[in-house]
């Protein structure tokens, strides 16, 4: 029976790859059809199988090598690092160092922020070469996450001098006038997202100043309406719910030296009128245009907890056979 004993330094950095309980393991075992053993600093790899043991030897050396160039080895990269090496299309070998090629941002405090995908990957490398980027797709694909991160990357690198994100709110309707507060505070609940993505990537009081300054702009869609927006990276989330009238219009803010992000999901659409979703429209109408790409993420790009991905995929089948299922004619029965 092949046996191969991998040694690392410290008991600390094996855990780094492979997390402090045993599922991990237990899901490359079953992968690889190995077990796995580990005792201090050492892990004991035993199969039947040559190829197997060396397969599974070349997933943990990868996660070795994307840990020490500075990645975090959470579940999903891990899981990518195993179908990288045992999918069937998982991209070969060379697929996580294509991955961690690509870093942003990243300080003492807070870790880079490289792509878990190769839908990721493409995603980022487009709205580096296009003008104009759409990333359509499932929730928890990381659409947002990564928009604002390319967003504020450019923003360090002086290539742009503001970074403005919007959404369009469409549940408050008429009713927002009703909210307490002022127009800040009403419209916070449907921009707390992408918040939520900037205090990932900055500290507080940095990102506190950069909106001070008016660096840093969230706004509703309805307040993009008259405004060119040059020498910025402007990112409009949630573009399902835009109308076509609201699309049109913000896809012709874009002013010199400017780039845009739209994204969304046109499964999700929650507008009330039934005049159409303006992505839905930009998806028929855009695609082959000079400086404008299109990158579509599927349940595999879902990095939030793997029955996401399972959910996502089994409504996609349900409806799929839904919409394919022959409509049956009033006279039968």
């Amino acid at each position: 029976m092949p046996v191969v004993t991998l040694d690392f330094e410290t008991p600390q950095f094996l855990h780094s790859l492979i997390g402090e309980d045993t599922a991990r393991l237990k899901l490359l075992e079953q992968r690889a059809g190995v077990k796995l053993t580990t005792r201090e600093g050492w892990l004991k790899i035993d199969g039947d199988d040559p190829a197997a043991v060396e397969k599974t030897a070349a997933v943990i050396h990868q996660l070795e090598a994307a840990c020490r160039a500075g990645t975090r080895i959470d579940p999903h990269f891990f899981r990518v690092a195993v179908e990288s090496v045992f999918g069937q299309d998982g991209g070969g070998p060379g697929m996580l160092r294509e991955l961690t090629s690509v870093r942003l941002l990243g300080s003492a405090r807070k870790p880079g922020i490289t792509p878990k995908t190769k839908g990721q990957l493409d995603y980022l490398r487009a709205i580096d070469r296009h003008d104009v980027t759409f990333g359509i797709g499932p929730a928890g694909t990381g659409k947002t996450f990564l928009a604002v991160a390319a967003a504020v990357a450019a923003f360090k690198a002086k290539q742009i001098n503001r970074i403005i994100l919007s959404r369009p709110a469409v549940e408050a309707g008429e009713a927002l006038g009703f909210l307490p507060g002022d127009m800040n505070e009403k419209i916070f609940p449907y921009l707390r997202p992408l918040y939520d993505a900037l205090y990932d990537m900055l500290e507080p009081d940095e990102l506190e100043k950069m909106i001070d300054r008016g660096q840093i702009e969230i706004a509703p869609l309805a307040y993009m309406r008259g405004r060119t927006l040059s020498h910025a990276f402007i990112i409009l989330d949630e573009a399902q719910n835009t109308t076509r009238s609201q699309m049109l219009m913000f896809l012709t803010r874009l002013g010199e030296e400017s780039k845009c992000v739209v994204t969304g999901d046109p499964t999700q659409v929650d507008l009330r009128e039934s005049g159409g979703s303006g992505l839905v429209e930009a998806m028929h109408i855009l695609p082959g245009t000079e400086g404008v790409a299109f990158i579509r993420f599927s349940d595999a790009d879902v990095v939030r907890h793997p029955v996401v991905a399972r959910i996502i995929n089994a409504y996609d089948k349900a409806r799929g056979e839904q919409t394919s299922r022959p409509k049956r004619r009033l006279a039968e029965g």
